[in-house]
């Protein structure tokens, strides 16, 4: 999750708010790529999750990161819960998940060289203090009794509030990960057909990426419990966002329904003030009852924007949000379906031919389908793996007309990062497919195996 916003002054007038996403703009060659991914961390001869504290732990691991390879500490409260270099960091999600958001860069060659760099670390910090990583979208065993709490004072306020608006919010914060792909607009027209196409295929990207088949212990029924856990969170702040297919579109109706969202926490001086449940709208009038007569900044604006939790949102970027972690390769393979899709224009085009007929019941239909049934989903007329096969098939035309070179130019284009993809497309299995079937057959249900198989 986010970490603090800086650097904006106050709100002086309410455009101040829409502005602020329109200073996101960028003209085309100065679009980058942003790729975020999350893994749970777990004790080698155990198979529990890491605490916080102890030599085999989280702050073991942000220390030996620190230490070993040059990274900047962020503390909160004297704790170390969080790490930045290059333009790029790592924060824990609040059961200890790590994350790594990256650099923005301008290919997936050099996104990918990073995540992979950065695995590395990972693993070299790991075998040092006993511990293992493994990408999956939920954690496969642990209860939530087991999960720790890291020491964060979003979490804490997140934690209360969670259980009194949904019934899965705890779940989504201490055992889901997932893998994301933050990139650019050059407009507010052109913010608002990525974010169209971005929302409806979202789904898409859900089935080729599920990987959550199992939760505590057994199989869900869900090919991606993590997506099925975000519609019991909290309608408020989760969802398709029916609005955008809206004639009037813009940056202000966005700023209307963040606006519309109760408030978590102001932060100020390292500290997270209790505002649940209030309102940002009377934040901006001097009346919120946490800070009675003050007035937000640009940067309590920007915090409250990262409370929001749809499947594509909006900040200065636009977030992918709809699928699982997982397996190395496809830490690489989400930032190339969207850049294929989205970075290109006559993709983009093409993207939206596929989806712009449906109404908001379809695109629901399919987000919860993609969820139980992955690429063997159906809805409102549409079979998921002929819809996958097409969208996979514009992002590789994508790529290839973006040509970004990379390997010295021995490698043309982008377009191999989808290969995984690919795969899925030609066989109709997503990873939670092939775990499940090694779960009914050579495991025997011992779904201990998944660990030496499957982590980093």
């Amino acid at each position: 999750m986010s970490i603090p916003q800086s650097g904006g002054g106050p709100i002086e007038r309410f455009e101040q708010l829409a502005e602020y996403m329109a200073s996101g703009e960028k003209p085309k060659d100065d679009w980058r790529i942003g790729t975020e991914h999350e893994k749970f961390g777990y004790c080698r001869d155990t198979l529990k999750p890491l605490p916080y504290d102890g030599p085999r732990s989280i702050r073991a691991m942000l220390e030996g990161l620190r230490d070993r390879f040059g990274w900047d500490p962020v503390l909160e409260q004297g704790n170390i819960i969080g790490l930045t270099k290059g333009g790029a960091n790592v924060s824990l999600e609040p059961g200890g998940q790590l994350e790594l958001s990256g650099a923005p860069l301008e290919t997936i060659h050099q996104t990918c060289d990073e995540v992979n760099e950065h695995l590395r670390e990972v693993h070299e910090i790991a075998d040092r203090i006993g511990a293992r990583f493994i990408g999956l979208g939920a954690a496969p065993e642990w209860t939530h009794e087991q999960m720790p709490m890291m020491p964060k004072g979003r979490y804490r306020l997140m934690t209360d509030y969670m259980g009194r608006v949904g019934t899965h919010g705890t779940q989504m914060m201490y055992r889901t990960c997932t893998v994301q792909v933050n990139l650019d607009y050059a407009s507010e027209a052109d913010m608002v057909q990525k974010m169209r196409v971005a929302l409806s295929l979202q789904p898409v990207a859900t089935a080729l990426f599920a990987n959550s088949p199992f939760f505590e212990g057994k199989p869900n029924g869900h090919k991606s419990w993590r997506s099925r856990i975000w519609r019991s969170l909290d309608d408020a702040r989760t969802g398709m966002l029916p609005f955008f297919f809206e004639d009037g579109m813009g940056y202000q109706r966005y700023v209307d329904y963040v606006l519309d969202v109760p408030m978590y926490f102001v932060y100020r001086d390292g500290n997270y003030i209790n505002a649940l449940g209030q309102s940002f709208r009377d934040f901006l009038k001097g009346e919120l009852p946490a800070l009675p007569g003050e007035k937000p900044t640009l940067s309590d604006w920007a915090d409250h924007m990262t409370t929001v939790f749809p499947e594509a949102r909006v900040k200065k970027y636009i977030e992918m949000r709809g699928a699982d972690g997982g397996p190395w390769r496809r830490l690489c393979a989400l930032p190339a379906l969207w850049v294929g899709l989205l970075y290109d224009q006559s993709a983009m085009d093409a993207a939206w031919d596929l989806c712009k007929h449906w109404n908001d019941e379809t695109r629901e239909a399919l987000r919860v389908a993609a969820s139980v049934e992955g690429l063997q989903a159906e809805a409102g007329g549409v079979k998921m793996h002929d819809l996958a096969r097409e969208v996979v098939a514009i992002a590789e035309a994508g790529l290839k007309a973006r040509s970004k070179p990379g390997a010295g130019g021995m490698v043309p284009d982008e377009t191999h990062f989808l290969n995984a993809l690919q795969e899925s497309v030609e066989t109709g299995r997503a990873p939670a497919d092939e775990l499940l079937e090694k779960y009914h057959g050579e495991w025997a249900g011992d779904l201990s195996r998944i660990y030496a198989e499957y982590s980093y």
